[in-house]
Parts: structure tokens; sequence; C-alpha cells
């Protein structure tokens, strides 16, 4: 394919960032650039800004040219896109930057930087990867009430719950009047897809592969702890559902629990853990870090309460040959079941009777992480992703013909 302009609009880009979809959106334009063609990412900041408190210092440049876009007052530009669905504080600049320059736009998490408005923007193919629930559900993760799984629309009372003002605009047909605009609405999941449909979201989509960046194997090293271990990276928040975790690791498992990141959630789990001299939090750990403690555990667990889309620490542990242990939920059966390379738990008492099966077994491990290893391969390296990405193009290019 000749080489593409194409834009990357986003709410969150590093290192105005909290989580995957600033680092996915990243890694896709890096890998575009090393390929010849041209991306720009435009993303707004004042969510960023407002949300955190801070505004960080900006990183060396990396062929990707970046549009930050930003208003003096953070909370008002936020809200009124939050608001109306719509890109009051930046559509200026949006119409400028998105008129007639480019092949594909290629729209992520747009909650903050202009809502369902943003897609009639610009000109060009028109994609939008979702990142979240975001189309389907105002809190973004069909989390009601802020305890439970979501099965039916109680969106008020919901978001009510979740310390967020009401949306307006999700009372209306917004979403589904502003998605025709877009060609293709790509799902990084089947179980993603399911539920965007389960809750009425009908525009055309289909899955596309999530990937990591190409790394070399990491060179041959005594393991980074001194006993059997799993291992847990992630927000420590209640979704996160380490909190059914902990419980099991007790004087008859042998092998430790070893917990990265930190959280709101964190002195809870922290006071669980009291007494447990098998499990240890470690804070959070720079990327560079975390391929040696995926490497060397048993397993990778991935407990969480709530439908994700497609957490990228299933590629981590998969790029270094390490299965997961994982909630029957969301992505995590379509994932197991495709490649064999993991557990699937329902309850406490079946995650506690897999951990005993690896933990005395450290063969199983390394049979199921041969199986992570090949399905990551196969399924979701750079090469493998963006070959999935170009022919969706050129598929919607001819149609468009």
């Amino acid at each position: 394919m000749k080489p593409l302009r194409i834009a990357m609009v986003t709410t969150f880009y590093p290192p105005f960032n909290f989580g995957g979809d600033g680092i996915y959106v990243q890694r896709l334009a890096r890998a575009l650039t090393a390929r010849g063609h041209h991306v720009e990412v435009i993303h707004d900041t004042d969510g960023f800004r407002q949300l955190s408190g801070r505004t960080p210092d900006l990183p060396p440049e990396d062929g990707v040219i970046v549009h930050r876009l930003g208003s003096r007052f953070p909370m008002l530009g936020a809200l009124a896109v939050q608001q109306t669905g719509q890109p009051l504080s930046h559509r200026r600049a949006l119409q400028e930057l998105l008129t007639d320059r480019f092949d594909v736009i290629h729209y992520h998490n747009i909650s903050l930087i202009g809502g369902p408005g943003i897609w009639k923007i610009g000109t060009g193919i028109k994609l939008h990867t979702a990142h979240e629930h975001w189309m389907v559900c105002p809190s973004h993760i069909l989390w009601r009430d802020n305890r439970e799984i979501c099965d039916e629309r109680r969106c008020l009372r919901c978001v009510l719950r979740h310390k967020r003002p009401p949306q307006l605009w999700r009372a209306t047909d917004l979403v589904a009047r502003e998605a025709r605009h877009v060609d293709a609405f790509l799902m990084l999941s089947q179980s993603c897809l399911d539920n965007h449909r389960r809750f009425g979201f009908t525009a055309p989509a289909q899955v596309i592969p999530s990937f990591l960046p190409d790394a070399p194997e990491l060179p041959e090293q005594p393991s980074i702890h001194p006993r059997p271990f799993f291992f847990f990276a992630g927000r420590l928040e209640v979704i996160k559902g380490l909190q059914d975790v902990i419980p099991a690791f007790d004087d008859r498992l042998n092998a430790d629990l070893l917990i990265a990141g930190d959280g709101e959630y964190e002195p809870e789990l922290r006071r669980l853990a009291e007494g447990k001299s098998n499990v240890h939090f470690l804070g959070r750990l720079p990327p560079e870090d975390l391929r040696r403690y995926y490497r060397d555990a048993l397993a990778a667990i991935t407990p969480s309460r709530c439908y994700e889309v497609f957490p990228l620490v299933v590629l981590e542990a998969f790029r270094d040959g390490t299965p997961i242990i994982a909630r029957d939920l969301g992505p995590y059966p379509e994932i197991v079941h495709h490649t064999g390379g993991g557990a699937l738990f329902r309850s406490t008492d079946e995650l506690a009777k897999i951990l005993r099966q690896f933990a005395d077994d450290p063969a199983l491990s390394a049979k199921l992480g041969q199986k992570a290893l090949r399905g990551f391969d196969e399924n979701w390296r750079e090469d493998v992703a963006l070959t999935a990405y170009f022919e969706i193009i050129e598929n919607l290019r001819e149609q468009r013909s």
C-alpha cells in the first residue's frame, strides 16, 4: 500500500494519559510511522489536566506529529463536551486540522475531545476503535451502580452513583445519528462487539486484533523472585477483582502473589493481605521492568469483575510465554478457548484449585505458556494486526469507489 496520511483523534495520549487506550494509540501511530505512513495525532489535554490536576512534561519527539488541544479553563472545556456530546471547545481547530488533509481519520477515545459530534468533522475514510463501552454506557465500563455488571439500562441512577454528571444527550439518538459518518467501527474482541449489539449499537462493526510492538527476547537470567509466584499488573480498583484473589494465598499454597500497580483500592487490598507473607505489593513499575515479572511468573492473574475490552496485560504475558488465569468473563473465554494459553475460573473455589495445580506442577505452566506464545505469534504480533488494519482500509476504499 502506498504511504497514507492518517490522523489519530483521541482524548488521551501520553503523557496526558491514564490507561491503555492512549498507549495503544501511541503504539499504532509509531508502528504506522515506521512503515512510511504520515501520522498526526490530535488529542485533548483538558480532560487529563482537570482529572489529574497537573500538566506533564512533554517527551522527546518520535516521528509522530502531535497536536495537543487545550483551553484556558480545562474544567469548563471538558464539561462542555461531556454534557453536549459535541466538540464545543475544539471545533474550529478540529475543522482546520481534519478537513481535506487525510486519507484516513481514525477515532479512538473521543469522550472528552468531541463526543459523537466529532465524527462528522473531516474528510477521508473514517474508522473508530472502541477501547471501552463508552458508546453504549455513560460510565464506559458496564458496571451498574458502581457495584455489579450491567445487564439492562438504568443509566441515570447508575451515573449518579458513579459520581458523574448525567449526560442529557444520551437520551437522544445522537450516537446512532452521528455514527453514520463513520465507515467502520473496530472492536478489539468479540465480547466487546457482542456487548455493543446487546445494548442497541447497530452501526457497521468488526473485530480487529490488538497488538504489541515487536521486542527483542529477554536474556537468560535467574528468576526475579526467589519463590514461585503469580503476577498481577494493573490499577488497584474494585472492578479489577484482586479482593477475590488474595484470600486464596494461604499457607497451603507454595507460591507468592506479586502485585504491580497502585490505585484508590490499595489500602483495602493491603488490609486484606495483612498477615500473608506470600502477598507482596510492588507499587507502580516502569514498563521495562514488567517483562521479567511476566516471564518468570507461573501465570498472570486477570480477575476483572467487569467487562474488559482487550487487556494489554494478556498480550504482555503471552509475548513472553506466560499463561493467564482469568475470570470467565468478557474477552477472556474467547482468548483462552482460542489459544489454550490459560485457565478460567468462575468462583473463588475454582480459582484456589487452579492456583494449587499451577503451584504443584510447574510443567503445567510451561505447557500452557507455549500455547500462549504460539497464540501471540499467530494473532497479535504487530505485523498480523497491521495486515488486518490495511485490509480494512483497502476494503473500504473499494466500497467507496
